[in-house]
Parts: C-alpha cells; sequence; structure tokens
C-alpha cells in the first residue's frame, strides 16, 4: 500500500509547529518530511537527517530541472524546499509522510497528489490574537511583526483551499482535533491518549 501525504500551513504563529511536534510524539506510522537547502549545517546537523544539504549552485539547478514539489527563498540566498523524489520514494515505501510549507506549497503538493494527500491549514482565532502571540514571543521587533501580520493576512486567504481547516483557539483541542483528522484520514485508531 503506498502512503499518503499530510500536508500542514498556517500563518507564522498560529501555532502550527508546536502541533506538529504534538503530532510527532504520539508514535502514529508518520514520517515528517525532510527538506533541502542551500545554507550549510549547523552544528551537529546531518545531512539527511536534519536537512539534504545542497549548494546554492546545485539547489538552482534543481529548480531549473523541475526536482522541487515547493520551494522558497526564506532569506536572500537561503532556500528551502521539498524535493519531490524523496518524497515518491517514501510513498512508495508505504510512509505517511507529514509537510510542514508554506500556503502556496501546500496548494501545490494537494493538486499533485489529489486523494492521496490531505491538507491541514492551522488558523489562529483572529489577526489581532495572532499580533498578540508574536508580540509575546518577545523574539521580534515592532517591524517584524508588522510584516507577519501582513504577510498572515494574505495566508487567511488561502484557508478555504485546504481540506480540513483547525482553528488553534485552545491549543489542547487544536492538537486533539488535529491527531483525530489524521488518524482517521490515515485510517488508524486513535492513540490509547486520544481516545
Amino acid at each position: 500500500m503506498p502512503g499518503k501525504l499530510i500536508i500542514f500551513s498556517a500563518p507564522s504563529g498560529s501555532g502550527k509547529t508546536s502541533i506538529i511536534s504534538h503530532l510527532m510524539q504520539q508514535g502514529l506510522p508518520l514520517t515528517f518530511s525532510v527538506s533541502a537547502t542551500s545554507r550549510p549545517p549547523r552544528n551537529g546537523e546531518q545531512n539527511g537527517v536534519d536537512y539534504f544539504f545542497l549548494t546554492p549552485q546545485r539547489f538552482k539547478q534543481l529548480i531549473n530541472e523541475k526536482a522541487f514539489l515547493e520551494y522558497e527563498e526564506v532569506y536572500p540566498g537561503k532556500l528551502y524546499g521539498t524535493l519531490r523524489s524523496q518524497i515518491d520514494k517514501q510513498l512508495a515505501e508505504g510512509n505517511n509522510i507529514v509537510l510542514d510549507v508554506d500556503v502556496n506549497g501546500a496548494c501545490n503538493i494537494k493538486q499533485l497528489y489529489k486523494q492521496q494527500a490531505l491538507s491541514i491549514f492551522i488558523q489562529p482565532p483572529s489577526i489581532e490574537e495572532l499580533q498578540r502571540r508574536l508580540q509575546l514571543r518577545g523574539t521580534d521587533t515592532p517591524q517584524v511583526i508588522s510584516d507577519r501580520i501582513r504577510r498572515a493576512t494574505y495566508e487567511l486567504t488561502f484557508a478555504n483551499r485546504s481540506d480540513v481547516v483547525i482553528i488553534n483557539d485552545n491549543l489542547q483541542q487544536a492538537r486533539r482535533k488535529t491527531i483525530q483528522t489524521v488518524c482517521s484520514y490515515i485510517n488508524i485508531p486513535l492513540p490509547d491518549n486520544e481516545s
């Protein structure tokens, strides 16, 4: 049996990373997608485990060869992307793969894999709450927060293109809903702590 894709997208600050992290700790038959990047490895990072580390030239060559399902230049010269060959290989091996991508990437991947993919959009309760969360983090300048809010407003327009929208107004409930959604999609029972 080929595996399935579970695609997550969300505006920054919506709680997506926390929800995915919780999902991956449940012992479910899920594999997290390893992205490719053009940045050099940080201390302790391993090629093929943390990322596939490519030179900027090789990354651009693979873009030209249409080898990526999606890619993004997160910062000038710092490219990140999902290699189609890697995803197809894992799916053929029967792995269920979790992807964490931007809203455009989520739409493109869903369009390619259709019923073999489930797209989940994690939505904050409101833009105001998103701004409050970003301010509480204390990691960004007011200008960066303003840029993130502007981008989030755009990203929220993609929610209705997803198969499932989970509103994260309560983290515990959003985590539970995510686990229920994923278990139902890959047709397995809920873990004991969630049933």
